[in-house]
């Protein structure tokens, strides 16, 4: 039987979603299209104030969303977290694991790499991911009514990550861990997914990077543009919602095509968010 556009529906209308690192960046654009399905979004940052800021202006335009101050790199700080949104909001149906960055690094050639460096970079992407996910897991199963996790890692993780190695490392650690839990967790009717975005246009990375290297960027994608936060908030919005019911343990890249090209400019030398 054919279907209306009226017919159409994303079931996530009254759905709780918690997106890590929400308070700037990528992770506010997701929560902006959660929210705009109408999801309870939780909200969570390491800083308060950007949690508050981002919960502040999803409330603004008429979305239910409450900040959660936690770092996700301690185990215990995430399993309150989780209980806390759980209590406050009713459970959890969605998962966004957002937090990464280079843990505060400068881009460095690899042989200048010290190993407290490589365990900050990957405690920071890979160990906060998988602290989550186990969380979020477990709140998924005991709930008994399924669930989506959603792990943003970079498209890094699809070429040599020049300067970015313990990152690029860290980062396809992850894509690796949303396959096994896809697996795992697939009896219970929780689906896991990554997101790799491509370069970023956040406003960290217009602040940081050169203007010679965003124009390097540019010219090395097929479509010639950056991707933007609000983008990946859609492709966030579908792989969550009732459209992707189908999809699980997939790697989705969000690249303008970057990963197509032959040439990629090394990052700049400077501290700064690789991809978001």
């Amino acid at each position: 039987m054919a279907q209306s556009d009226q017919d159409i529906e994303l079931g996530l209308r009254g759905r709780v979603a918690l997106v890590t690192g929400s308070g700037a960046g990528i992770g506010r654009g997701i929560a902006g299209w959660l929210a705009r399905a109408g999801c309870l979004i939780a909200v969570n940052d390491i800083d308060g104030a950007k949690a508050e800021e981002t919960a502040a202006l999803l409330r603004a335009s008429g979305h239910e969303a409450k900040a959660f101050v936690a770092n996700v790199r301690d185990e215990q700080a995430v399993a309150e977290l989780v209980a806390h949104i759980r209590r406050e909001l009713g459970g959890l149906d969605v998962a966004v694991n957002n937090v990464g960055m280079n843990a505060g690094m400068p881009a460095t050639p690899f042989t200048e790499w010290r190993g407290d460096d490589f365990r900050a970079v990957v405690e920071q992407n890979l160990i906060a991911t998988a602290l989550c996910c186990v969380a979020e897991a477990r709140a998924m199963v005991e709930q008994g009514r399924g669930g989506v996790i959603l792990n943003v890692t970079s498209g890094e993780t699809t070429r040599p990550a020049i300067r970015l190695a313990p990152y690029g490392a860290a980062k396809a650690a992850i894509n690796h861990l949303t396959q096994t839990m896809a697996v795992e967790l697939g009896p219970h009717g929780i689906r896991v997914n990554s997101i790799a975005p491509g370069t970023t246009l956040t406003e960290q990375v217009q602040k940081t990077f050169p203007e010679s290297h965003v124009a390097a960027i540019l010219e090395s994608i097929p479509l010639r543009r950056m991707t933007g936060p609000d983008e990946l908030g859609r492709l966030a919005l579908y792989l969550a919602s009732d459209l992707a019911r189908c999809v699980t343990g997939q790697f989705m890249l969000a690249d303008a095509g970057a990963f197509l090209s032959r040439s990629r400019p090394a990052m700049p030398a400077v501290p700064r968010v690789p991809d978001r």
